[in-house]
């Protein structure tokens, strides 16, 4: 049985196939379009619309934040916004933090 071990050692690997590389160049663009169109273009059209939502905050909106708190708009600033969540309590979030905007009269006093 030994004498057939140099002769296995003695072949030579056959080579690899070359691939054409415009093929590799093709799949490439592929993903890239994929990704484009389904996860980066809807990621950016949410990130406008919720710049939208918290550049339009005013005061009396009522809104529900991303904790789920809901609360009156009392003051607005660049970066913040006050909002009213109960009777004589206010609360200073970050405008970032807001989840959407509420129908008027969403939030009824007790």
């Amino acid at each position: 049985m030994s004498f057939f071990i140099p002769a296995a050692v003695a072949q030579e690997a056959a080579p690899a196939p070359q691939s054409n590389p415009l093929i590799t160049l093709l799949m490439f663009a592929g993903l890239f379009a994929f990704m484009w169109f389904f996860i980066i273009r809807p990621q950016r059209k949410r990130q406008k619309e919720h710049q939208e939502l918290v550049s339009s905050l005013k005061k009396g909106d009522e809104v529900v934040m991303t904790s789920g708190m809901l609360g009156r708009v009392e003051k607005v600033d660049d970066d913040y916004i006050v909002l009213e969540v109960a009777d004589n309590m206010s609360l200073k979030f970050q405008k970032v933090a807001v989840h959407a905007i509420l129908p008027k009269g969403t939030i009824k006093k007790v």
